[in-house]
């Protein structure tokens, strides 16, 4: 009792599809989980247990009210660039492969992705599987895994997700469907057409006329919308666009910017702008170093486009600096790499907080953490105990700034400046609160705090797709 979401391309809406569907199940008393054989993204999230996955796949998981597992996501991809990834296998550090080395692998982790899929089926007796970018890579069907080789092995009813705002629909359906494989054709057993805006009685005879090329039923048309659930990888920063708010924070686009999800919530209250590296840093309020797979690398790309020196300019204004993980690291005087991270060497940081990072090791610290913000105002001092997980490689020997957080992170003596290697810092409403109230408050604008719980968005996008979805249909697919 399973089914698989795949898509006509990557960013058509698979993933919040499936968080869609998970939601709809629950709200039905279906116990239900999600499952990605294999994800590429730098938005990764940490399990109660150590493991990392794609973010996508935990916020499918919170969509199912359940805790994320390794088993959502076996084969976790993280680029680092020059056609190299690493390679993540149910939570760990497995090897790093350049893309064309890679496939000699596509046997073993189809087996182990295959695996995962059974026992979460025998665990929660229906998974609902999201496939990856575009299902008819006609080039890659003897090593994709997460597709077609998949499809073959699990023969469970497919869905296939258009986007409708990319333009040219029709032969995204048609010509998908027409792709595939002989083995997987037939498992197309529904049709969702995604971002629809306007009025949908004008879209009616499309409807129809897909339905009479392809033979598949067409069971909803979704429109556009917009709710705060967690970007998946960076295809997702180009949706952007920083809202209207008196107060602006600059968060660096490093050119291997991980888990920006991080400052999600503040985007709801600021203007969250992502700014390239090199751009001058005039005018923001706020600084944020995000975390980044490549801390070496981009710490030289920034360096060399001056953002070196915009930021010391913007902390001789009292601008705060703030770096998370990577951006923590950079931070620092020192890096010393002995060749786990980059090429092996050492590296003078942005000297902004008195701290030295070294790279020994291939092995990762990944864990949940509750940590408490120590008493250094003005903004610290505000922020009592938060939540977060961590995902870095290197260890930090600290020197004479003060801890920022109990056990992590550095702080200068004005507290302006901080570091931490929490990921999730600010999707804590304190955080939030304690940042943005020194800050209205410093252009002498009042801000009223952020207050914990709200509206839950899940609930929000089930009750969208029960309008516009033939859920009943999805049900039927779930029990052939």
């Amino acid at each position: 009792m399973s089914l698989m979401v795949v898509g006509t391309s990557s960013h058509v809406g698979k993933t919040v599809t499936v968080a869609a569907i998970c939601r709809c199940l629950v709200h039905r008393g279906i116990m239900v989980a999600p499952f990605k054989s294999q994800n590429m993204s730098l938005n990764s999230f940490v399990t109660e247990d150590g493991g990392e996955i794609g973010m996508a796949q935990a916020m499918q998981a919170w969509a199912a009210r359940l805790s994320p597992t390794t088993d959502m996501n076996p084969v976790l991809l993280k680029p680092k660039g020059d056609c190299v990834s690493q390679v993540v296998l149910f939570g760990h550090p497995y090897k790093d492969v350049p893309i064309a080395d890679y496939y000699t692998e596509t046997p073993y982790l189809l087996t182990e992705a295959v695996a995962a899929f059974r026992r979460l089926e025998q665990e929660y007796g229906q998974v609902v599987v999201e496939g990856a970018g575009g299902a008819a890579e006609v080039n890659l069907y003897d090593r994709d895994i997460a597709n077609t080789l998949l499809a073959e092995k699990l023969k469970i009813p497919m869905i296939l997700v258009a986007d409708i705002e990319r333009g040219g629909v029709f032969a995204q359906v048609y010509g998908t469907i027409l792709l595939l494989p002989e083995l997987v054709r037939p498992l197309v057993r529904g049709i969702i057409i995604n971002k629809f805006r306007g009025d949908p009685a004008i879209f009616a005879p499309g409807v129809k006329m897909i339905e009479e090329l392809t033979g598949v039923p067409v069971l909803g048309v979704v429109p556009y919308f917009t709710l705060p659930l967690p970007s998946e990888d960076s295809l997702s920063l180009g949706d952007k666009t920083a809202r209207e708010f008196p107060v602006r924070i600059a968060v660096i686009r490093l050119p291997h910017i991980s888990n920006f999800t991080d400052f999600e919530l503040l985007e709801q209250y600021a203007a969250v702008e992502y700014v390239s590296y090199g751009a001058s840093l005039q005018g923001y309020d706020c600084i944020i170093l995000p975390g980044t797979k490549n801390t070496i690398d981009d710490l030289t790309a920034i360096r060399a486009q001056g953002t070196d020196r915009e930021l010391r300019d913007a902390r001789a204004r009292n601008v705060p600096v703030i770096g998370i993980c990577g951006g923590y690291q950079m931070l620092g005087k020192t890096l010393v790499d002995e060749g786990f991270e980059s090429v092996a060497g050492t590296y003078e940081g942005l000297g902004l907080l008195d701290c030295v990072t070294r790279f020994s090791s291939y092995s990762k610290n990944t864990t949940q953490v509750e940590r408490e913000a120590c008493p250094v105002p003005p903004i610290l001092s505000e922020m009592g105990t938060v939540t977060g997980y961590e995902i870095h490689m290197g260890v930090t020997d600290t020197g004479r700034d003060g801890e920022a957080f109990c056990g992590d992170g550095r702080v200068s003596a004005d507290g302006l400046v901080f570091g931490t290697y929490m990921h999730g810092l600010f999707l804590n409403p304190s955080a939030v609160n304690a940042l943005l109230s020194y800050i209205y408050g410093k252009k002498g604008l009042p801000f009223t705090p952020i207050l914990q719980g709200g509206s839950d968005p899940y609930d929000t996008l089930a009750t969208l797709f029960e309008q516009h979805v033939d859920m009943g249909a999805i049900i039927a697919l779930l029990k052939e």
